[in-house]
């Protein structure tokens, strides 16, 4: 399916007209968010954790340390919530209450799963690395049997999702148009800067052009 269907997990509550359930959207903001963050329970006390994420198809695959809470947590087949948040602009309106931001999200729940097989698990390694800059897994060294001992990598079928997105210039009350109050939204856009070459790089070794021309 290509939709998400809408249930009492992932249904939009507040502004729901700004919900969306289909996968193109929900996917688009999962593969551009550099960093996701995972919530999870553990005991009676919930955490919420930033880490880096790939997506494979309709799963999300993460990895860490094998001494890592929240590794296990999901290897051990737990519920979890995935969320990424991309801001596109503030949205400065007349009033206070009215200001926001354009803003694109996503939020993801599904039960964990442990990644062991040797070729499944650099597959997940690689959605990771070709996340982060497209073209690194190919360039790199890859992990030796050692360093993927070390590494668990976890996987989260994607059970249901949903996005929620606001785009435009602000919503005033009616009576605050008139007011002499500059209002409209400040666009934001990541940019990277200049490759910052490693000091200890050896002579004559150039930026590949994923680093040099990088976008997300």
């Amino acid at each position: 399916m290509d939709t998400f269907d809408k249930t009492a997990l992932n249904r939009v509550r507040r502004l729901p007209e700004r919900g969306r359930y289909d996968r193109e959207t929900i996917y688009a903001i999962v593969d551009e968010g550099l960093i996701c963050h995972v919530a999870f329970v553990d005991g009676d006390q919930p955490f919420v954790i930033p880490t880096i994420h790939g997506r494979l198809g309709d799963e999300i695959v993460l990895h860490g340390a094998r001494a890592s809470r929240l590794m296990k947590h999901i290897a051990a087949g737990n519920a979890v919530a995935i969320a990424v948040t991309l801001v596109d602009g503030l949205v400065l309106a007349r009033s206070v209450f009215h200001s926001s931001m354009n803003y694109r999200s996503a939020v993801l729940f599904g039960h964990g799963r442990l990644i062991e097989e040797g070729a499944e698990k650099l597959a997940a390694l690689e959605a990771v690395s070709e996340h982060l800059a497209r073209g690194r897994w190919a360039d790199a060294r890859l992990p030796t049997p050692k360093e993927l001992d070390a590494t668990l990598v976890v996987g989260v079928p994607i059970d249901s999702a949903s996005a929620k997105v606001r785009t435009g210039p602000p919503g005033d009350d009616e009576e605050d148009y008139a007011l002499p109050i500059w209002a409209g939204v400040l666009p934001f856009q990541m940019q990277a800067q200049a490759p910052l070459a490693d000091p200890r790089l050896r002579e004559g070794i150039d930026a590949p052009d994923y680093v040099k021309h990088y976008v997300r």
